[in-house]
This record gives structure tokens, sequence and C-alpha cells, in this order.
């Protein structure tokens, strides 16, 4: 088998933040699929805009013809939360939307397979009404494009630890159980036979 390759690319929840392990839901999602390479790209407080503006350029960088990679894109969490402009998301539903679909024109493209995963809740209504919205959003484009798709807003919402460890951090991360639940969720969602099926 070639050796195998994940980018992992995302904000703050991708990047594990409040997570004392330093693992994240990524991290976890990796190590359950050992051996892997895995590469964690996500940057926080970024949109998904902000995301797909960076994502080829650092893909470039890692990407060679040694290995056999694939791209993990978990992306629209900062869409959700407020702009402070009358009520508004940092970005609307319809450009996030429309970027996720060019996320993954630009995976195509580059003969990468892709894997969605949705945002988690946000610890406050306005927002999470916005992530289960945006969810399914994704997931109707996924489904139209073939793309496997992994829901966390309605399952994390309602995993008491999740919510527990978020209001006694910063009130949206969680800690070790909730990237747990998280991993949980992407895993048995088919990543580890989507894996296989692409490597």
């Amino acid at each position: 088998m070639r050796d195998r390759r994940l980018l992992f690319f995302g904000d703050s929840f991708t990047a594990g933040a409040g997570d004392p392990a330093a693992l994240g839901w990524a991290g976890r999602v990796a190590a359950a699929c050992m051996p892997v390479t895995s590469y964690n790209l996500g940057v926080r407080g970024e949109t998904s805009v902000q995301v797909a503006a960076r994502w080829r350029s650092e893909a470039a960088v890692r990407l060679t013809d040694a290995a056999s990679f694939r791209v993990v894109f978990s992306v629209g969490a900062n869409d959700c939360v407020d702009s402070g402009i009358e009520g508004k998301p940092r970005v609307e539903p319809a450009v996030s939307t429309a970027t996720m679909d060019a996320l993954l024109d630009g995976a195509a493209a580059l003969e990468l397979p892709a894997f969605v995963v949705g945002p988690p809740p946000l610890g406050a209504e306005r927002p999470d009404a916005r992530a289960l919205a945006l969810t399914s959003a994704f997931a109707d484009l996924c489904s139209v494009r073939g793309v496997p798709f992994v829901p966390l807003a309605a399952a994390l919402a309602a995993f008491e630890p999740w919510r527990a460890e978020a209001a006694a951090g910063d009130g949206a991360h969680p800690g070790a159980e909730g990237y747990a639940r998280a991993a949980d969720l992407v895993l048995a969602g088919g990543f580890a036979a989507w894996l296989r099926d692409v490597g």
C-alpha cells in the first residue's frame, strides 16, 4: 500500500482548541486510522471563505507523487457566528454553500478524494440554528456530488459532556470527551471505509 496522507482543513474545532490532549477530533480520527500521515491545517477563527482562499497553496507544498492523498474539509462554524451587523452571520448561508461547492471542485480538479464534516454546535441559540441549517445544506450538496458527509451539530448539541466542557471553557470549544465523541461520529460515518476505498 502507498503511504496514505490526510489533509484536514478547517477552523479551531478542526485544530482541537480546548482539548487538553491537543488532539481534537481530527487527531483522534487519524490515530484510529493508522498507518497514516496527517496534516492538521485548522486555523482558529477562519470562515469557509478564508479556508477556501488558502487551502490550495497549503496543499500544494505537501502533495507528492510518492504518497496517496485525500482531503477533509470541516468549515462553517465561524460562518454561523454573529457578525455584529443587524443580526447577520459572518458569512451568509448561500455563500457558505457555494464555497463548499468550490472547495469540492478544487479537490476534484486535483484528483483528491474529499470527505466533509459538518459544523458543530456553537453554544448559543442563533448560531446553533444556523449551524443546523448549514448542516442540511452541506448534506444536500454532498449527496448530489457523491461526497461522504458527517453531520455533527445535532448529535453534539445533545451530548451533555460536550455542552458541559464548552460551558466550563470558552463557551464554544469542548474538552477531550467532547472531541472524542466528535471523532466517534466521524468514524461511524464511514471514514475508515472511505480511506480504504480511495487508498
